[in-house]
């Protein structure tokens, strides 16, 4: 293998270092019984998405790289490459259909109101003034607000107690925006403890407004309110204000030093007006689509419908789809008598929708021998059971069933009948309708059969229309999900599709505010789960869009999964790092989110980390710095080009691995074939290539930068014309940065 595809092939994972290659990183002796979270030094501050300009590279510790690089290449390891590359391609492939179905046309998935958005964006970190906006522009107060105002500014912390849908989230923000002192918001994640809010973790800064949306049930104990009293306390000293939502008020009474309030609606048509007035609608669409709002809807749904009737929309048609309008029709189906095959037409289309009839059929049918037993008229003779299946005129019924629609799709040049229901939401009411008049017994039916459909026809399309099913089902029915699917699946029970389908189950979850939470919670068990199939559908999930919804929790996850015993899975989590970056990237997000904590890491600067853990760090900046975007494109080469200020961590991570003896030919690589794809990447091929120029330069020892030049122009050598004026420009920045 040449170098350049050497340097190429970390699309899963670098070739690490020979354990007898007589290297210094390898010649420390290893503790099998040192704890890498023991020993993991302090990481830098969290929730705050932004790159901070007070955070100095510090280069006193860091060892000095030798003037040549290695002349001789460390042995590769095949079968842990194959397995790197398979573990990427199928991280890849997983959050690539995600997203792309997110834009398809036709797609269905009737989750949230918002659904493509919330996969796209964290829901943590601090929010900039358009964000902070467009949730307070819009906010009406509900009665409670003022109580809870109150509250807030007598003890600095408030807990918001409700059901989903009540408004909580803009309402924490619309609280600390009254009562803070200064003009900064901070969401932290909902994995925040008691304990780590207490200890300071994040550190609270005066005038700042934090709010803690959707957290966590922790096990119930009896210093709660000790808890909260601490938690209150911190705050306090700190100048700080913080509010909390939760749909868990706990057992017993709420703790008295914290104000835990039942958090109420606004007036919904107060919401409507506001929103539509705003909007530039006139006083009569404003009264129409007042006077014809459903009961029922939640907050999400009246702000989707303003949405649609300022951009033109008649109210009737759009009412009809939100609220107890849309349920109506599908409750009324089911008011009245069923045959077996009607109840298993919509169970089936509830998870398989989207499916041509051959297909569609074929899975009903399935369905039907795993829920016969459930039909009165079918459990006692399964001779009459198979007979009905195979004589069934399944066309001719589902072109009856009211909630069955036929949508022709476009397939290239040809086009395709989609069996679907007649609005997307109807597939949400349908799963509640089931679940509650459905029994166990056809419940363990339904279990069975997605089972054996998943782990029997793979494929990433029927994976996705049954987890967004599933995904639906958790409103109603969490423990359900949690407890015959998505456990079962993530620890291999229906295979690596069932963990494929598993991990979309939680991407599906984040398409909806309100489960988003719900689903870090899960993905955070299973990462702490000494089985390694729970792990590893862990690690998968955080490399997309969960790991883009909460990107703090991803990163700690995995950089956790990276310093383990086991060099299975900490490649794997290497490889979901690195893939991280390139969603964060895609979504235009910040990518910093991973690359500034592994730099700091990186630096080590209280010597905390073994020797085995510096050299599972530096393999996880190296398969980072060396990863490909989709078009194939060194993502150091992209990146700095959409985000220019990743360069300074970028160059902290080239840094901190030319310091490395056994990394230094290899990222000598990775530089060149990043100028190398500067031209490809960016219209301005020259002012990137100074940035990172310069970037390098501020991270490197000053006597360091000199020698840079020569080691570089040893590993491109005389062929690479194209990009010899972009390395020209690049190491000329390295020279030129001031101290």
């Amino acid at each position: 293998m040449d170098e350049e595809e050497r340097a190429k092939r970390p699309q899963g994972t670098p070739e690490p270092p020979d354990a007898d290659s007589g290297s210094e990183a390898q010649d420390t002796p290893r503790d099998p019984g040192d704890s890498p979270e023991a020993a993991a030094p302090q990481e830098p501050p969290e929730d705050d998405p932004k790159p901070r300009g007070d955070r100095p590279a510090d280069n006193a510790d860091t060892p000095r790289a030798t003037e040549q690089p290695d002349e001789a290449e460390q042995p590769a390891r095949p079968d842990r490459a194959k397995r790197a590359d398979e573990t990427a391609q199928a991280q890849n492939n997983v959050n690539q259909y995600f997203y792309g179905a997110l834009d398809a046309p036709g797609a269905i998935f009737g989750i949230g109101t918002a659904d493509s958005a919330n996969a796209r964006r964290r829901a943590v970190g601090r929010l900039d003034a358009g964000e902070a906006d467009a949730i307070l522009a819009p906010y009406v107060e509900p009665d409670c607000f003022e109580e809870a105002v109150r509250a807030l500014q007598q003890d600095g912390v408030v807990v918001l107690v409700g059901p989903p849908g009540t408004g909580k989230r803009s309402a924490a923000v619309a609280l600390v925006a009254k009562v803070a002192e200064g003009t900064e918001y901070v969401v932290l994640s909902p994995g925040r403890s008691l304990e780590d809010l207490a200890g300071g973790r994040p550190v609270f800064e005066k005038g700042v407004g934090y709010v803690l949306i959707d957290r966590m049930n922790e096990a119930a104990g009896g210093t709660a309110d000790f808890d909260w009293r601490r938690v209150r306390d911190t705050v306090r000293e700190q100048g700080a204000h913080l509010v909390v939502t939760t749909v868990y008020q706990g057992e017993g009474d709420a703790p008295g030093s914290v104000r835990h309030m039942p958090w109420q609606p606004p007036d919904l048509t107060a919401v409507l007006r506001l929103r539509l007035v705003r909007a530039g609608c006139g006083q009569d669409t404003v009264e129409k689509a007042a006077s014809l709002m459903p009961a029922g809807c939640r907050i999400a749904e009246v702000a989707a419908a303003a949405a649609r009737i300022a951009d033109g929309a008649d109210p009737a048609g759009v009412w009809q789809e939100y609220g107890a309008a849309a349920a109506q029709p599908v409750r009324d189906w089911f008011d009245k008598t069923r045959s077996p095959q009607e109840w298993t037409e919509v169970t089936a289309l509830a998870f398989v929708t989207g499916l041509g009839y051959r297909d569609f059929e074929t899975c009903q049918e399935r369905l039907e021998e795993h829920v016969a037993a459930t039909f009165p008229e079918l459990a006692n003779d399964e001779e009459t059971a198979e007979a009905t299946r195979r004589d069934a005129d399944r066309r001719l019924s589902l072109s009856r069933n009211s909630l069955v629609a036929v949508e022709e799709r476009k397939d290239g040049a040809l086009t395709r009948s989609a069996l679907v229901f007649p609005h997307s939401q109807y597939r949400r009411w349908v799963l509640e309708e089931l679940w509650s008049k459905r029994s166990t017994a056809y419940w363990d039916g339904v279990r069975d059969w997605l089972t054996e459909l998943v782990a029997t026809q793979p494929g990433l399309g029927l994976q996705l229309s049954v987890a967004s099913g599933l995904a639906l089902l958790t409103r109603p029915a969490f423990d359900e999900v949690a407890e015959n699917y998505l456990h079962p699946w993530a620890a291999g029970a229906a295979g690596p599709a069932g963990q494929s389908t598993a991990t979309l189950v939680l991407h599906c979850m984040c398409l909806d505010e309100g489960l988003a939470a719900t689903a870090l919670s899960v993905a955070r068990g299973w990462v702490r789960s000494p089985d390694p199939e729970l792990s590893s559908t862990a690690t998968a999930a955080f490399s997309g869009a969960l790991g883009v919804c909460f990107p703090t929790d991803a990163v700690k996850a995995l950089l956790h999964r990276t310093l383990g015993r086991f060099d299975d899975q900490a490649w794997e989590a290497m490889v979901a790092l690195a893939g991280l970056v390139v969603v964060l990237m895609e979504c235009e997000q910040d990518a910093g989110a991973v690359l500034r904590p592994l730099a700091y890491r990186l630096k080590d600067k209280g010597g905390k980390l073994t020797a085995h853990q510096k050299d599972r760090t530096l393999d996880a900046a190296l398969t980072v710095v060396a990863r490909h975007t989709r078009t194939g494109r060194m993502v150091c080469a992209v990146l700095p080009a959409r985000d220019p200020r990743q360069a300074d961590p970028i160059g902290e991570l080239w840094a901190g691995l030319l310091a490395n003896r056994p990394y230094r030919r290899r990222v000598l690589l990775c530089l060149h074939l990043t100028l190398r794809d500067l031209s490809a990447a960016t219209d301005e091929p020259e002012q990137t290539a100074e940035r990172l120029g310069r970037s390098l330069g501020a991270a490197l020892p000053p006597d360091e930068r000199p020698r840079l030049g020569p080691s570089l122009r040893q590993v491109v050598g005389r062929f690479d014309k194209a990009a010899a004026p972009l390395i020209d420009i690049f190491l000329e920045a390295v020279l030129s940065t001031e101290d």
